[in-house]
């Protein structure tokens, strides 16, 4: 069996050498528009691609407002801060995530909450999030507690794993009604949506991540998705140092943040974003593809965009039996040219998270135990 599935990925991929996971694609503008930014000089934080990307991709995502950052894990960061999350807040989080969510709330100095996700999206669950603070939570004044730690519950950060959308309106509506910030961990899922609206536009805001194995890249980077124009001309303000705009001071009346993404950087996003439908149509494809093959194998089950989604596939997943089955495909896919992997170490598992509270993450585990990621580049 595992041959037969190392042959087919070989095979899709049209080669006999390693297959990563996932590796960028660049047949556009690219080089162009990189010798453009070269030859202007402008190649750190000011620049005309700079803006540009942000425009498009605001107008791209149905956002008022686009704000470019060094990487996804600074627009998370930034984005707790805006929405007022504090030292010692506490924040509801996934533990199926990768570590980037964790770190940004660690940086303010907040406490996550591990609640478990849905077996049909993989991401944080409504039902999870309604119940916990059903047991858990009062509402004093416009604020929400917890009645274990006393510590404030300001904000809720699903995470769209693998670039499947999570049932993102419900989640909203919870978090409305319990006076708590939304924040979208939409890094992985440019060009997916959820009930025909592009992820990280649900909450107040959205952070996008740019790394080199995303859908599209600008080698590092990140953004910020805002629907409140006036927050999103704060962000830029304080992703920017906090500068004063003068034609020569250097003025600052706030702390900043040395968060801004060279333009060079962003040429690279421009060129990236033109053809990003092209790549999420071929990464659909190649997940049509992967479906037909293992429908065959009664053993695997291949994962498929939850309901009222429009998945970009990012990584795509297939699920096994159990434990030893996860590890001994691993073992044999690694060993003949091909990268798979486990879904991430469960954050509430690291030693620096394992003391915060979670609820019994029935779902998480069960994942943990069978999710493999297989490749999903974009085929040329």
């Amino acid at each position: 069996m595992y041959s037969n599935i190392v042959k087919f990925i070989h095979d899709l991929y049209k080669t006999e050498e390693f297959v990563p996971l996932h590796a960028p694609c660049f047949v556009g503008n690219e080089k162009k528009y990189l010798n453009e930014c070269i030859d202007s000089t402008f190649v750190s934080s000011v620049g005309k691609f700079v803006d540009r990307f942000e425009e498009d991709m605001a107008r791209y995502c149905g956002a008022k407002k686009a704000v470019v950052c060094v990487n996804g894990t600074n627009a998370l960061h930034m984005a707790l801060m805006l929405v007022g999350v504090e030292e010692n807040d506490e924040v509801l989080t996934q533990a199926l995530t990768f570590i980037a969510t964790c770190n940004a709330i660690s940086y303010i100095g907040a406490c996550p909450v591990f609640l478990d996700v849905d077996r049909t999206t993989m991401g944080l669950s409504p039902q999870a999030v309604k119940e916990w603070l059903g047991k858990n939570s009062e509402i004093r004044g416009n604020s929400c507690y917890n009645k274990n730690t006393g510590r404030r519950i300001k904000a809720c950060i699903p995470m769209h794993t693998f670039g499947h959308p999570v049932k993102i309106d419900e989640l909203a509506e919870i978090c409305r009604e319990n006076y708590i910030e939304l924040v979208e961990d939409a890094a992985e899922s440019i060009g997916s949506l959820y009930k025909g609206q592009h992820t990280g536009t649900f909450g107040r805001i959205g952070a996008i991540s740019f790394n080199g194995n995303k859908t599209i890249t600008t080698g590092g980077g990140g953004m910020m998705l805002f629907q409140d124009e006036e927050l999103g001309k704060l962000a830029k303000y304080l992703t920017t140092q906090a500068k004063v705009p003068h034609r020569w001071e250097f003025v600052h009346d706030r702390i900043g943040y040395n968060y801004r993404m060279p333009n060079i950087n962003a040429a690279l996003g421009c060129a990236q974003l033109e053809n990003l439908d092209r790549f999420v149509q071929n990464k659909r494809e190649t997940a049509a593809l992967y479906k037909d093959f293992f429908s065959s194998i009664p053993e695997i089950e291949f994962w498929e965009e939850p309901e009222n989604c429009y998945s970009n596939y990012w990584l795509n997943v297939v699920l096994l039996k159990d434990k030893a089955a996860q590890q001994r495909f691993l073992e044999y896919t690694n060993d003949h040219g091909i990268m798979t992997r486990p879904v991430w170490e469960l954050m509430n598992k690291l030693p620096m998270f394992c003391h915060y509270e979670t609820d019994k993450l029935t779902n998480t585990q069960w994942f943990a135990e069978r999710v493999v990621n297989i490749p999903s580049s974009v085929r040329l």
